[in-house]
């Protein structure tokens, strides 16, 4: 009874995000009471194994002691210290100074939010900021990637590049463009790296033509595309952006919101390729999801121009109420903690596993390529390889492949265009790997099973 009493509670009061409101009412929720390593248990007694890491962001896995007792001591100690009129918490201060010395390059100044899109919101008002300090207001248009995405604010989801965050919010804003996502596998110019490169450099410089070359402040990116399928450039790829920013003089800024704390395999994914952003946001796996905090880290350059451009005085006119909130902060530092003490290691070294696992799929009638980098990996459905055929909507696969999931006691990301996303916790071991495989390949078959997506096969 108590299930389907918070089944009727949640579809009379509870809005979730990124949802057809009527079919969630149709459905109603699917509960979950606990969580224990990279396991969910739902109210039904099932346990789950969690493919996703909640949203991306359960990197360290559920039920870690050391998180809990971080938040408990200081929300015994502190619960709230505001970060107005020059008052901080220590845990704040020392997880600022530790994700400086931790971050790439000289990035060595962090503004706390409470998530990812505050975090986009923050950035995109520093560089205003940056631009007004600079002498140069009129460099205000941003660029970013199509498929992309960069949160569901007002002004975030218009940098995102996906239409469902677009359709009936009057966005992208007049200021906001995008061009071309590299994405290998669907590229027109094939697969070489080279070309790919190439023309992603040609278009970038083609769009700041357009718009103005004094009018263009930055480009926005994630070192690789998280929501819109998975997406990984070809090495060197990130590098070629970056200097061509550097060289049109625009902002570079990371958005690590996914990508960073281990997911594909170092600290943050910029590492891999030795790149140094003006501004990187992260959230997610900051304090893998036990509380909310996001983070915007700002090149010393990007800070300094900021404070030395401003008046004598004056306000920088940002803020958050929560900002450096000193629970979320506490915890923030103990999930470092975890990271640095083993799991960052044991994410690498499953990751490689994880992704050889997922390549033998390559051979299953609807898979058409496996992808990905250390625990943050994807499948795309085809119902033709060799013409690379995305599925017709009509065959509705993406609710199939959900419910065979949830069937099969696997939790992943079945994405709206027949894409499947897995960000399994970092905490995942080989056999979870083997175990993942294993309910994939059930959830795939029983797919495959359905009479009108056999028949429309090529």
């Amino acid at each position: 009874m108590l299930a389907n009493d918070l089944a009727e509670l949640d579809r009379a009061h509870l809005i979730h995000p990124v949802m057809s409101w009527r079919d969630h009412e149709a459905r109603g929720p699917h509960v979950l009471t606990a969580g224990e390593g990279a396991y969910v248990t739902d109210a039904g007694g099932r346990t789950l194994l969690d493919g996703f890491a909640g949203l991306w962001c359960v990197n360290v896995g559920y039920g870690q002691r050391s998180v809990v007792e971080a938040a408990t001591e200081q929300m015994m100690r502190l619960p709230y210290a505001t970060g107005y009129f020059g008052y901080a918490a220590e845990p704040s201060i020392r997880l600022a100074a530790r994700l400086a010395a931790l971050a790439p390059g000289d990035l060595d100044h962090v503004f706390f939010t409470l998530g990812g899109s505050d975090a986009i919101d923050s950035a995109l008002r520093f560089v205003r900021f940056y631009m007004h300090a600079k002498g140069t207001p009129e460099r205000r248009h941003v660029i970013a990637l199509q498929r992309g995405y960069h949160g569901s604010s007002t002004t975030g989801a218009g940098v995102t590049g996906l239409p469902a965050f677009h359709r009936d919010s009057d966005l992208p804003l007049p200021w906001q463009h995008h061009i071309s996502n590299p994405y290998p596998y669907r590229n027109p110019v094939g697969t070489d790296p080279e070309a790919i490169i190439a023309a992603s450099l040609a278009e970038l410089r083609a769009k700041v033509e357009e718009v103005g070359a004094d009018k263009v402040a930055a480009f926005f990116v994630e070192p690789i595309t998280g929501s819109g399928g998975i997406i990984v450039p070809p090495r060197g790829w990130l590098p070629a952006m970056r200097q061509a920013c550097r060289d049109l003089g625009i902002l570079f800024i990371a958005d690590e919101v996914i990508t960073g704390f281990g997911r594909t395999g170092p600290l943050f994914a910029c590492e891999d390729e030795a790149i140094v952003p003006d501004m990187m946001t992260i959230a997610k796996g900051l304090t893998s999801g036990y509380v909310p905090m996001g983070a915007v880290l700002m090149s010393d350059e990007v800070y300094r121009t900021i404070r030395d451009g401003s008046p004598e005085g004056a306000t920088i006119g940002h803020g958050l109420t929560y900002s450096a909130h000193p629970v979320s902060a506490a915890v923030g530092l103990a999930v470092l903690d975890l990271y640095e003490g083993g799991l960052l290691a044991q994410g690498r070294r499953v990751g490689a596993y994880f992704a050889e696992r997922l390549a033998g799929f390559a051979d299953h009638p609807l898979v058409g390529e496996t992808r990905g980098r250390g625990m943050l990996q994807g499948l795309e459905l085809v119902t033709d390889k060799a013409r690379r055929t995305k599925p017709d909507r009509a065959l509705g696969v993406a609710g199939k492949l959900a419910a065979a999931g949830l069937e099969n006691r696997l939790i992943f990301r079945a994405f709206a265009d027949d894409m499947i996303g897995f960000a399994p916790p970092l905490c995942c071991t080989e056999a979870d790997v083997d175990l993942i495989v294993e309910r994939l390949g059930s959830t795939l078959d029983a797919v495959l099973a359905d009479p009108a997506v056999r028949a429309a096969l090529r």
